[in-house]
């Protein structure tokens, strides 16, 4: 997805054909650093609050610097949005480490730089096919659950599943365990239960996952985190994928298996959870006037 004309490069909105990086910054050089994704409704960022929850965790764990002021921050990435006209977007905001151990570049005076893009919102389709990935987390690494830029490996995941013809990848762990796919958490639907992986298998903590978890109640609904395995993905009544720009995406298949397409339950929870987004941005327009 192409980005929009502006970005933010450490508070400043500038041209995206700038030049604002040069070489010698170790975050850029060795993937040392943090992101994440977020969506833009009618000029609110989402579950702002979360994100940098999850972002100042993952700081510390990393040890990359984040500003000092999250309201600050938030003012920033909201007139990158005004520059930019993207209302309706998806925004990354990334944050990477300037100095450390080797291939350092001419000191900046800054321990990290923040940068922002926005970009039109994709459109994930109705339903998505699946197909495995062994190996493709390692739920033993204490980085297992933070969201860092060395992203090579969940592109080439990724990249893989479209080559045979699928959509995304389940990723399993070195148990065999379903953790995720490589940008959507998963979920598996039990009768009235809704299974998701713990952050002990090695997934991420999506937000859109978190928001599940704890916000949305559907009646007669149970949402509850439980180590999975592919048989329970297979044999589910229903599974979708969520993530911060899809809401909850059903699954119709998994490799040569075809899944159940019930779709009730999700169904309940996309109504549930978009409530709860409307509900998010009201309340944030009505204190910006």
């Amino acid at each position: 997805m192409a980005i929009h004309r502006f970005v933010l490069h450490n508070g400043r909105i500038r041209e995206a054909g700038e030049a604002m990086l040069m070489p010698g910054q170790l975050g850029l050089l060795a993937g040392w650093g943090l992101f994440s994704t977020l969506r833009v409704a009618d000029g609110v960022l989402f579950a702002w609050e979360r994100h940098w929850a999850r972002l100042s965790r993952d700081s510390a764990l990393m040890n990359v610097a984040l500003p000092a002021d999250p309201d600050a921050v938030h003012s920033d990435l909201s007139r990158l949005i005004e520059a930019n006209s993207a209302q309706n977007a998806t925004l990354r905001v990334v944050v990477f480490r300037n100095g450390g151990v080797t291939w350092e570049g001419p000191p900046t005076g800054r321990a990290s730089d923040l940068i922002a893009m926005t970009t039109n919102n994709n459109k994930w389709g109705d339903g998505v096919r699946l197909t495995y990935q062994a190996g493709g987390r390692f739920a033993g690494s204490e980085f297992a659950h933070a969201k860092i830029t060395s992203w090579g490996h969940n592109l080439r995941f990724y990249e893989r599943a479209h080559e045979r013809g699928f959509d995304e990848c389940v990723l399993l762990n070195e148990r065999g365990e379903v953790t995720e796919c490589t940008s959507a958490n998963l979920f598996a639907v039990h009768g009235s239960e809704v299974w998701t992986a713990p952050v002990s298998a090695g997934c991420l903590p999506g937000i859109t996952r978190e928001v599940l978890l704890e916000e949305v109640h559907v009646p007669g609904v149970r949402v509850i985190e439980k180590t999975l395995l592919p048989e329970d993905l297979e044999r589910a009544d229903e599974v979708f994928i969520t993530s911060s720009t899809r809401d909850l995406v059903g699954v119709s298949q998994i490799g040569d298996k075809k899944l159940k397409t019930c779709d009730t339950v999700r169904a309940k929870l996309l109504v549930e959870f978009r409530r709860y987004l409307r509900d998010y941005v009201e309340s944030r327009q009505t204190v910006k006037r």
